[in-house]
């Protein structure tokens, strides 16, 4: 797990952006992404499309989350992108999993080998099944600060 860790940076924690959507959430994360060179032309399409067909609102036992993601072919350079909205964002439930999830966190996946997501995604539920890592992840209020708790978990 140790490549995935390296994909946490402080750079790309936002906190308290307003927005009301999953789409919202998208078009700034592309606003912040594709200017350092993270993504490809389509992402934002892309994650959209993936979204509407795969939905990630996870309802987990120590927080409610979100981990949007897309197929790799729309990762320029691989990253892990966190958003900590100023309130919970709606998004639909992963596997069509009950009501729709009011997302505390979102954290989108950028990973570019196959597989990689898979195992990013069982070590981030990991942390939101513990309700210590999860107050420490959800507790933070700088960019290092989240970059450091989540890496502590991972």
């Amino acid at each position: 797990m140790a490549d995935n860790e390296a994909l946490f940076t402080s750079e790309l924690v936002f906190f308290d952006w307003e927005c009301a959507t999953p789409d919202e959430v998208f078009a700034r994360l592309e606003g912040e992404l594709a200017p350092r060179g993270y993504i490809a032309s389509g992402w934002l399409d892309a994650v959209r499309t993936r979204e509407d067909a795969y939905p990630t609102g996870l309802a987990m036992p120590a927080a409610n989350i979100a981990i949007p993601h897309t197929d790799p072919g729309f990762v320029a350079k691989p990253y892990i992108a966190v958003v900590k909205p100023a309130a919970p964002v709606t998004f639909n439930a992963m596997a069509g999993m009950g009501a729709p999830v009011p997302a505390q966190i979102v954290i989108n996946l950028g990973i570019a080998e196959p597989g990689g997501q898979v195992e990013a995604l069982q070590a981030l539920m990991n942390i939101f099944m513990d309700a210590d890592a999860a107050a420490d992840v959800l507790g933070q209020t700088t960019p290092q600060g989240m970059v450091d708790a989540i890496r502590r978990h991972f």
